[in-house]
């Protein structure tokens, strides 16, 4: 019923419904837009594992192979469906598939027959004292021997017997424990395959509900359109736009650092020539007073006159070496640069930057009717989206199919109690045939437990206890049992086989690699008019390549029906969700979108005329070379400080007046000069000739600086007149492709579930997995097969056990009658054999005839040949006065011990009673 129901959902629950087109090629997610299909959970496994017992089915399953190892018989079942099999002329194919269950079936025929006829031939001949029935066992040289290899046997094969009892009571019990969770499982099945029907509506409104995520995206892209498109234009124009007018704005703050750069050194420069001054007029006055010194009349006085006259000759050093009113003026300069700046070159930059800043703002502003265009055109796409839905009759096909659903799970439920009742006398069957083989077994356990315990090696056949006699019956009953109940068991295993091999060998084991499904693919099998019987049944268009076995396979990789069953052939939703037919208008709108963005200017007339003049306003020409000559040298001709050191030096060795007291004033003059007028002035000069320096590096490109930004700018201004209408068109396509795009990854993800994922059938694939592979293959087949493979190897070992069991029985039993020696008996002559051992007398003896009562041995008889069970004396003369200690009545001068009759040949030891005796060995020697 599994198996229909699973059919007629894959041919009834979309007959006229979606079709799929190819999958999406483009694997573009948008942010944030990754949609994700609800998960389905459903109760059935969509696996089935034996357990434990699966390697007994695994077992069972090779030797079905071994003896069924031909291929599944395709052209047979082909010849069947179409009803062109015809037993006469194909029986020989039949014969050749089947022969070898056909061989085992003949064995197990000839067995059923034979068994009972051997059984009855076998009790009649007992009764006539054949066939082991007469109570009399001749002795054997190896009957212990055989005794041992009898008892090993049965027990071996009762073992064996055993273990196949197990396995049938195992396959019988598996059998009813899984019969009862078949309600579990067809309500498991049920439930996924209502599951599956119920989801489904649910599924496509959940698919058509993500329109309103994807709209919303959509919406708040158009309503950020001054970032998204005004952004994209600006980013496009700015690696043109912004260095040059980052130039222009640093270039206005190079001239304003050029004006007041200058203006400071001429500030400087009007310091260092009023000190330069100064210090002119304090050399003039010191070099004044030094000469009216000189004019002493110590320096006419030999020797100062020498010291008076080179300090008169060094006085010429005392000038300043600078001229620094000969320095050009940069009042020319600066007043050109002060020109210059009356036009605020800051203010024209910022006026640029807030122009070419205002070009998102403008986007905006010329696109609100396009946005709002937008906007009800998607509104619109998702009531088309919506429409849908209501065109795919799908309801009804649901409706429809779910009362057949609910009319089958009740069929089933009706009829599950009389397959539990059925089983349930199955397996009481089942177990009554292991409880017969199972009292066999133990008859021929209790037989061997009781036999093996009873034994007693030194009782002759009519003296064995009642415990061994016992055992003998038990084996004997369990004889007569398996003659009475192996043909029954027998042509259970017979039947058990024939139908639960072929069954595994002809829908199972298809069913599993799929061969099956390809003979019902065959074209033109189970119509001759059409090419593909399931393409026939759902589209009425037989042409269509749709198969068994690839609606199997999809369905068992839940693949969505649409995909499975190729309804694209009855509804192309690919048609129906083309993201043309929905969204043309929206490109058309973007690709045309009008944006007017003409009035950009990045620095007007006067901002070009103001660099111009900065070019030209002769910074150039200032003579770097003087200042820095002029700059760069002492102030003095002579270092005052060593001029006055060394006027001191001259004027130490004078003698002490007024000339040497003026002298030295004079010295100090000049140390304070230095100290108060030099230092300061050099400081001043080294500022000015470090800042011209550094002026004239950054001057110097002042012109190429100049002309080169004036040449960006053009260039920057033209692209923005000449390109602006293209790189507008551009972002606007980009733009409405970003918007397009979630739509398009909407679409193709309602594509992708509706055809992948949508009313996924593995439902479908597991109930038929439920209804042959798991119900009939594996809760039924396997078990059964192995219970006749359990129960049929059990009643096979049999016909060894019987054998083994009668033999063993002439062990156990107690005789009527047993091999008697008389006095007449052949006699031999004994001899001293040697010492089998240091210090031990060996004396041998062997059987001559049936075994006696008594013998005994003379007093001074050196030897006598004597059977094995019999009572054996030794002369107590000769063994005088019985050292070792020999137990036995004594009569006369015999000590007589008796000797259990033994099968072949046995050795007595009669350990000595006191120390230092030799001890004596008898040996039997057959």
């Amino acid at each position: 019923m599994a198996l229909l129901l699973g059919f007629l959902l894959l041919l009834g629950l979309y007959g006229d419904t979606m079709s799929e087109g190819p999958p999406p090629s483009s694997t573009y997610i948008p942010d944030g837009l990754e949609f994700e299909f609800p998960p389905t959970n459903y109760e059935t496994k969509d696996s089935y594992e034996g357990g434990p017992t699966g390697i007994f089915f695994q077992i069972v399953h090779i030797f079905l192979h071994m003896v069924q190892p031909n291929a599944f018989p395709e052209d047979i079942l082909r010849k069947v469906l179409q009803k062109k099999f015809d037993l006469s002329t194909d029986y020989e194919k039949i014969i050749y598939y089947e022969i070898g269950i056909i061989i085992c079936a003949v064995l197990g025929l000839l067995f059923i027959i034979l068994m009972p006829l051997v059984g009855f031939v076998f009790s009649l001949c007992r009764c006539c004292n054949k066939c082991g029935g007469e109570m009399h066992q001749r002795q054997k040289k190896n009957g212990a021997a055989l005794k041992n290899y009898f008892t090993l046997s049965l027990l071996v094969i009762c073992i064996f017997i055993s273990i196949g009892i197990i396995c049938g009571f195992v396959a019988s019990q598996h059998i009813r424990t899984h019969i009862e969770k078949t309600r579990k499982l067809s309500e498991s099945n049920f439930n996924d395959l209502r599951t599956l029907l119920n989801a489904t509506p649910g599924q496509i409104d959940y698919v058509l509900d993500q329109y309103t995520t994807t709209k919303a995206r959509a919406f708040s892209d158009l309503d950020n359109i001054k970032l998204l498109l005004g952004g994209g234009i600006f980013e496009q124009l700015k690696p043109k736009v912004v260095p040059v007018l980052d130039d222009i704005k640093a270039m206005a703050e190079e001239i304003q650092e050029t004006r007041e750069t200058l203006v400071e050194v001429n500030s400087i420069l009007t310091d260092m020539r009023q000190l330069s001054a100064n210090l002119n007029n304090s050399l003039s006055n010191v070099k004044r007073n030094l000469e009216q010194a000189l004019t002493d009349p110590m320096c006419s006085v030999h020797p100062v006159m020498t010291t008076c006259s080179n300090i008169m000759n060094s006085l010429s050093l005392l000038d300043g070496s600078i001229d620094f009113d000969q320095l050009p003026s940069l009042d020319e300069q600066i007043g050109n640069l002060n020109d210059i700046l009356q036009t605020n070159l800051s203010s024209l930059v910022q006026k640029g930057y807030k122009s070419f800043n205002a070009i998102p703002g403008i986007v905006q502003n010329e696109t609100v009717n396009i946005v709002s265009d937008v906007k009800m055109t998607l509104d619109s796409i998702g009531s088309d989206i919506k429409n849908i839905s209501k065109n795919i009759p799908i309801q009804d096909k649901l409706s429809n199919f779910i009362r057949y659903l609910n009319d089958t799970e009740n069929y089933i439920h009706r009829h599950l109690p009389t397959l539990e009742e059925y089983d349930s006398y199955r397996w009481l069957g089942c177990l009554v045939v292991c409880c017969l083989l199972t009292l066999i077994v133990i008859f021929y356990f209790l037989g061997l437990l009781c036999g093996m315990y009873g034994y007693d090696q030194k009782a002759t056949p009519t003296r064995r206890g009642c415990v061994s006699n016992t055992g003998g019956i038990f084996l004997m009953v369990g004889v007569g049992f398996s003659f009475l109940f192996c043909w029954l068991l027998m042509t259970i295993v017979v039947l058990t086989f024939v139908v639960g091999g072929n069954v595994e060998k002809l829908v199972c084991e298809p069913y599993q690699n799929k061969l099956l499904f390809q003979v019902l693919d065959t074209p033109y099998l189970l119509n001759a008019d059409w090419k593909y019987y399931l393409s026939g049944m759902v589209f009425n268009k037989p042409d269509i390549h749709l198969t068994f076995e690839q609606v199997y396979s999809d369905c068992k990789e839940n693949k969505g029906i649409y995909a499975t069953l190729k309804l694209e052939n009855t509804y192309n939703i690919s048609e129906h969700l083309s993201i043309k037919e929905h969204t043309g208008n929206i490109n058309n709108n973007f690709e045309n979108m009008n944006i007017r963005i003409d009035n950009i200017v990045l620095l007007d007339e006067a901002g070009r005329k103001n660099l111009k003049d900065f070019s030209s306003s002769g910074i150039d020409k200032i003579d770097y070379g003087a200042f820095m000559v002029a700059t760069g040298k002492n102030p003095t001709k002579v270092n005052l400080l060593s001029f006055a050191n060394d006027l001191e030096a001259k004027t130490n060795p004078l003698p002490p007046g007024n000339l040497k007291q003026t002298l030295k004033n004079n010295a100090g003059i000049l140390r304070n000069i230095h100290r108060d007028e030099i230092i300061p002035l050099q400081k001043l000069m080294s500022a000015v000739h470090q800042k011209l320096k550094e002026f004239q590096q950054k001057s110097s490109g002042f012109g190429v600086k100049v002309t080169n930004i004036i040449l960006f700018l053009d260039s920057a201004q033209d692209f923005i007149t000449n390109q602006i209408s293209t790189i507008i068109a551009e972002e606007s396509k980009k733009y409405g492709n970003t918007i397009m795009s979630y739509f398009e990854h909407y679409l193709q993800w309602v594509k992708l579930s509706i055809t992948e994922q949508m009313a996924a059938c593995k439902p479908v694939a597991t109930a038929l997995d439920s209804a042959i592979d798991v119900f009939l293959c594996s809760y039924i087949i396997d078990p059964l097969n192995l219970f006749w493979f359990g129960i049929g190897k059990a009643t096979a070992l049999l016909l060894p056990a019987v054998i083994f069991a009668v033999k063993l029985a002439k062990y156990y039993r107690r005789m009527d009658s047993e091999d008697v020696y008389e006095d007449d008996v052949e006699t031999i002559p004994m001899k001293k054999v040697p010492k089998s051992r240091a210090g031990a007398i060996v004396f041998k003896w062997g059987i001559a005839g049936n075994c006696v009562s008594k013998k005994s041995v003379p007093q001074g008889q050196t030897g006598q040949r004597l059977p094995s069970s019999a009572k054996l004396a030794v002369s107590e003369s000769q063994f005088s006065p019985n050292p070792w200690g020999l137990r036995g009545p004594s009569i006369g001068s015999l000590w007589e011990l008796e000797h259990t009759c033994y099968p072949g040949p046995q050795e007595l030891i009669f350990e000595p009673q006191s120390p230092g005796l030799p001890r004596i060995d008898l040996v039997a020697d057959a």
